[in-house]
């Protein structure tokens, strides 16, 4: 039971590119059984994370996989998304470089001051959510394009903010450090 939450996150990597393979291959109904992989995979998010503070289960290398199997997805199915172009083909670039940036300011913190990464913070956890609720209904509905972009650009603003909130925390993080230090 110790290492369920890691095995929920190596399965959720797992359905990247079986939600990949479903959506450009499925069919006629691909959207729809691409939806439903992506929708299995959003949920061993939340069960990796929740059994994982619930019964403190959170471990090294689940500190690695979670993230990696979360931002695996999301630039998945954003770049699925532009590419049968139902979202602007700016959006995964968008995701990629605050993704990049993220893991690039993780490790400078890291290096500054050797403390372990902090937890997600809600903005960051509103914004991940949002983003696969609009992602799972854009493959699910025919949704008009100017309501599309609307969504998405929501989600872009949202992320937008838990970056900002991020490099606040890390900065704060970074004077505390140097104060004490």
């Amino acid at each position: 039971m110790r290492y369920l939450p890691n095995i929920l996150s190596g399965l959720r990597i797992l359905l990247v590119p079986v939600f990949l393979l479903v959506f450009f291959c499925g069919g006629e109904q691909a959207m729809i059984w691409a939806a439903l992989v992506f929708l299995l995979a959003a949920i061993t998010d939340f069960l990796d994370g929740h059994i994982a503070r619930k019964y403190n289960y959170i471990t090294n290398l689940g500190k690695i996989l979670d993230p990696v199997g979360d931002k695996l997805l999301t630039l998945a199915m954003v770049a699925c998304l532009a590419i049968r172009r139902v979202i602007p083909v700016w959006i995964p670039w968008f995701y990629l470089i605050k993704e990049v940036l993220m893991a690039f300011g993780g490790l400078l913190l890291q290096s500054k001051i050797s403390r372990e990464m902090p937890a997600s913070n809600l903005i960051g956890k509103t914004a991940t959510f949002v983003l696969f609720c609009v992602g799972v209904s854009l493959m699910l509905f025919d949704i008009p394009p100017a309501a599309a972009e609307a969504m998405i650009i929501i989600t872009v603003l949202l992320s937008l903010a838990a970056l900002i909130s991020y490099v606040a925390m890390f900065t704060g993080m970074v004077k505390s450090h140097k104060t004490k230090g």
